[in-house]
């Protein structure tokens, strides 16, 4: 495979057991920052791409100073809570440097959640404005035709998006001079349970993770990055966009992911970086298959796979069909998101989630928070820059989830090998017991998505009388015609007894996401009602 960022690669000023002090007195105070040293530094290079238009650094920072100006006319306070519901478009980026430049939080919405849903964040949040960006959205459309939103506001050389009423009664929260306390944007997540929470990350959260992510990516003015994954979620919002715009390279907005338009870009738009979630590797093989294409993409450099866990086979065809290493990581919303990357310098073969990032700390621990030794499986707690305030409007579960001491309770599964390594073996409550014996959703799932008819799967626990047992949710590919009943033979041959799915259930496809990360609420739910009526597959031993 060949060296993304040319022989002896090394990332420059990250060393990875040093103070990060240094590294923190150097960040920006805001991420509203960012576009004006882009235009300082190289005001005619590229900023952002939307189909067949272009933005440089300085028509960015023209933008941020217009919207800052409008929303300030309209009534937006320091410390006011603006919503922007959205996807993907240079209007929604130069929106979110707009809102820090006012000191103003900005909640970002992804358009293509239901009414319910907004709703209550919207209850939850209060904010003083609603902004609707119509012109990219036809779902953004929908949602402020139900808040009979009127009022325009003006993104020079991007759009006229539309504004809902504005809300006198909102509260202003406390502005922070520190950037390690002031919060940028507040990211709503579902996590396991189905109940949103309004996650808070502060300026500095946020420049950290771009400044290390960029900095991990070899990220540079001649890279123009893949920018699918929705800016309204973490993943999107800190690594993908403010890391490219931070590093002073392009970043290509996709509204939507769809493999057809990846394997455009990939083949004809000098794409040099890559990042996404497993499903979308997944759709864009099955893509080039149905097609008899390969993949095409002379630009490329560095192919990454991160917000749900990554399957030892597909990163086997992707990198046999890429010629790259498809580097893998871990995060979540709660830690900005990145925890762990895998190194371009020293890439794996197996599925780690790589090492930490400089500055940040772990520990895995037990029931009783007792630290494991290494290759034990435990809770895996963190500590670092990129740990969020808390969440909004909710200080006794900002409690139960952060300690005295700025540990991070991540409810996740892992064991550390003696090189470091990382390796996330499952969900605390995702945990499946079953007679005694613990079942790790992820292991289940690896050998059911090996399957040459399967393109992925779900594993959840189902209780049943004084026990638990294991319930596979499974999307074949296009034109898979395996059985039940086969796949419970194929899992038979790899997993102990206690490990086999008492039941397995086809799906056409399983429900995920606007980030394409695998709704396991719902199909936990789908699992207790078919509970009652469900036939077992038969034992194959």
């Amino acid at each position: 495979m060949s060296d993304p960022c040319g022989a002896g690669f090394s990332p420059p000023g990250l060393p990875e057991h040093a103070d990060v002090a240094h590294l923190l007195a150097a960040l920006p105070r805001r991420i509203s920052d960012i576009p004006a040293l882009g235009a300082v530094r190289a005001p005619h290079d590229e900023a952002l791409r939307e189909e067949e238009r272009a933005w440089t650094f300085a028509d960015l920072e023209d933008a941020t100073v217009a919207v800052a100006r409008q929303l300030t006319a309209a009534g937006v306070r320091p410390g006011d809570r603006v919503l922007v519901v959205s996807e993907n478009c240079a209007a929604m980026v130069a929106l979110l440097f707009g809102i820090a430049r006012v000191h103003a939080w900005s909640v970002l919405v992804n358009a293509r959640l239901s009414p319910r849903e907004i709703d209550a964040i919207c209850d939850h949040c209060e904010p003083r404005r609603i902004v609707y960006l119509t012109h990219a959205s036809a779902a953004a459309r929908l949602h402020a035709g139900r808040h009979d939103a009127g009022e325009s506001l003006t993104i020079p050389s991007m759009a006229d998006v539309q504004m809902g009423p504005l809300a006198a009664d909102c509260m202003p929260e406390t502005v922070a001079d520190d950037p390690a306390t002031q919060v940028a944007v507040l990211l709503y997540t579902t996590g396991t349970t189905g109940s949103p929470k309004g996650v808070m990350l502060t300026h500095r959260n946020l420049l950290f993770i771009a400044k290390v992510s960029s900095t991990l990516r070899c990220l540079g003015p001649g890279d123009r990055v893949y920018g699918v994954l929705p800016i309204s979620h973490v993943y999107g919002l800190a690594s993908v966009c403010l890391g490219t715009l931070f590093a002073g390279a392009c970043l290509q907005l996709e509204a939507r992911y769809s493999p057809q338009a990846m394997a455009r870009a990939l083949a004809k738009s000098g794409i040099t970086v890559a990042q996404g979630v497993p499903a979308m590797y997944v759709k864009l093989l099955d893509h080039l298959r149905a097609t008899g294409q390969p993949v095409v993409a002379p630009g490329l450099r560095f192919i990454y796979a991160g917000g749900s866990p990554l399957d030892p086979a597909l990163k086997t065809e992707v990198e046999q069909q890429f010629g790259l290493t498809l580097h893998n990581g871990y995060g979540l919303t709660e830690a900005s998101p990145t925890v762990t990357q895998t190194r371009l310098e020293t890439p794996r073969t197996d599925c780690s989630v790589g090492i930490v990032l400089p500055g940040v700390e772990i520990r895995i621990v037990d029931a009783k928070g007792n630290d494991l030794p290494a290759g034990a499986s435990g809770e895996l707690w963190v500590r670092g820059p990129n740990v969020m305030r808390g969440y909004f409007k909710n200080a006794e579960l900002t409690a139960q989830t952060i300690d005295a001491d700025g540990w991070l309770n991540t409810g996740d599964m892992a064991r550390q090998e003696a090189d470091g390594a990382l390796f996330i073996v499952g969900r605390t409550k995702e945990l499946i017991i079953r007679s005694g014996f613990n079942v790790y959703p992820a292991e289940v799932e690896g050998v059911l998505n090996a399957h040459p008819d399967v393109t992925h799967s779900a594993v959840v626990g189902r209780p049943v009388a004084g026990n638990e047992e294991v319930v596979a949710f499974v999307e074949l590919i296009p034109g898979g015609a395996t059985s039940i009943d086969e796949l419970a033979r194929f899992a038979a041959q790899h997993l102990a007894p206690y490990k086999r799915p008492a039941e397995i259930v086809i799906l056409p496809l399983l429900p995920v996401s606007a980030t394409g990360k695998i709704l396991k609420h719902q199909l936990r739910t789908q699992a207790l009602a078919r509970g009652a009526t469900s036939t077992p597959v038969a034992e194959h031993r």
